[in-house]
């Protein structure tokens, strides 16, 4: 994507009512919607998160499928979002918002239990020992979903990543925490939820022409 589209989409960003884009300061210091995402919505349904949402193709499809919750698209790449953004305005989605932030922040952006169901879709698995850290199921990662998460609030990660897939259910069953389902290869075993083979991505369709199995975990944090 050229620079001057990226800027086009920036600006575009800006004028849209479903995105919010704070600074880092402002969050640390106190972020505004933290708590009071029913005020946002301006309604007190479940609010489901998708993290490292990148176009979010998933995030307004689960909205469209999902009238009665809201979705938040968590991305630090606003250029991509654009697009899930304009179509849920488009489409005049009300329940649909994007906000471009750092992931690991999440806990600084919701209050606690104010979160339903947290969606982990394609994240990058961060391979290298000293990436750990960075891993989104790590277990820091998992403290902080665990802060703004319901009891008993379901986690689901969809991922092309076979490391990421083994990494994230060791590091489950070694903890102690409930795995829900499992799935290696959803399109080949039968099983999953029609959210993860019915609903597919820019980036999953690439991953399915190279032939690469996609997995999915749905897990709870005990």
């Amino acid at each position: 994507m050229g620079s001057k589209n990226k800027l086009k989409r920036f600006r575009e960003n800006e004028t849209f009512s479903n995105v919010i884009q704070p600074s880092r300061d402002e969050i640390l210091e106190g972020f505004g919607w933290k708590g009071k995402w029913t005020s946002f919505f301006k309604n007190d349904n479940p609010i489901v998160l998708e993290l490292g949402c990148g176009k979010g193709e998933y995030t307004v499809e689960l909205a469209r499928r999902n009238p009665n919750k809201n979705f938040i698209g968590i991305d630090i790449k606003g250029a991509r979002f654009w697009r899930g953004a304009k179509t849920a305005i488009q489409e005049e989605i009300q329940n649909v918002a994007f906000l471009r932030t750092q992931i690991e922040l999440v806990d600084q952006l919701f209050g606690a239990h104010e979160v339903d169901e947290i969606w982990i879709t394609f994240p990058d698995p961060q391979i290298k020992y000293k990436r750990t850290k960075h891993r989104m199921t790590n277990p820091e990662f998992l403290k902080k979903y665990e802060q703004i998460l319901r009891p008993g609030g379901l986690l689901n990660l969809k991922t092309d990543s076979e490391f990421m897939h083994g990494y994230t259910l060791g590091l489950l069953q070694g903890l102690g925490h409930e795995i829900v389902y499992s799935n290696h290869n959803v399109y080949k075993n039968a099983g999953s939820p029609a959210e993860v083979t019915e609903i597919q991505t820019f980036y999953e369709n690439q991953y399915l022409e190279k032939g690469k199995p996609i997995t999915y975990i749905q897990f709870r944090i005990n």
